[in-house]
């Protein structure tokens, strides 16, 4: 995988940043993406002290401007982009009878319309290389539904339906579209601000599933090594549960 290109949106920590360490072990150049480009530009720094080839970008996906530019500055820098890891998102927890219009919307434009607007940027590369790889990180809860969080979980169904639709409406052109919805994974920003606010309790989450611990974002990033490969060309369109067996389908 020496001569590909990796996007990895919301890189800067936790399941992200384990994606972009590992797919450039892989051998690929990562676009190191977050909005936080302090901790994108550290991530950065972690591959090319490993011997591989990275540069930290800043972006909010859910601005085209933005995804456009750093894009670019990726495409410069390395060549054509045909491996893309929508992982950016945001996560809240509200009663749904509070839940007001702004919330629900700003859910929606960052995790449902960001992932649309960074694999719209993208893909026309893919397309050139007859060669792509998209892998979104959608959610556990999206397939099992979760209280106070109902804008989360729809966003996150809807970037399930998503995967699905690439997947039927590009596989003509050699590209992939997968995606991987994970349960409480230690390390994450999201689940450890989660954690400490007592939005959610680790215990009955880990021994939920037959698997009794938590995930960790190796284990993301494993499963996400594979479906970037060439060795998954004829995986698409699938839902890859790395959750301890929270969900068994």
């Amino acid at each position: 995988m020496t001569n590909k290109v990796a996007l990895v949106t919301g890189a800067a920590a936790g399941i992200g940043a384990a994606i972009a360490q590992r797919l450039a072990r892989a051998g690929m150049a990562i676009g190191v993406l977050d909005i936080n480009m302090g901790d994108a530009a550290k991530v950065a720094d972690e591959i090319k002290a490993a011997g591989g080839k990275a540069m930290p970008l800043q972006a909010s996906i859910a601005d085209r401007a933005q995804v456009n530019a750093a894009v670019a500055q990726l495409r410069q820098a390395f060549g054509p982009i045909t491996v893309l890891v929508n992982n950016a998102g945001i996560t809240g927890f509200v009663p749904f009878e509070e839940m007001t219009d702004q919330l629900w919307d700003r859910m929606m434009e960052v995790n449902l319309k960001g992932t649309f607007i960074v694999t719209q940027v993208v893909i026309p590369d893919m397309k050139a290389a007859k060669w792509g790889r998209i892998v979104n990180i959608s959610s556990s809860s999206a397939q099992t539904g979760s209280a106070t969080m109902t804008h989360y979980s729809a966003s996150k169904g809807g970037v399930i339906a998503f995967t699905k639709s690439i997947a039927q409406e590009f596989g003509v052109h050699g590209i992939t579209c997968n995606t991987i919805p994970p349960r409480f994974v230690m390390g994450t920003v999201m689940s450890e601000k989660s954690a400490a606010e007592g939005k959610i309790n680790r215990d009955p989450i880990i021994n939920s599933g037959p698997i009794r611990r938590a995930g960790e974002p190796a284990d993301i990033a494993g499963a996400c090594a594979y479906l970037c490969s060439d060795e998954a060309g004829y995986v698409t369109g699938q839902i890859i549960g790395v959750n301890g067996g929270r969900v068994i389908s």
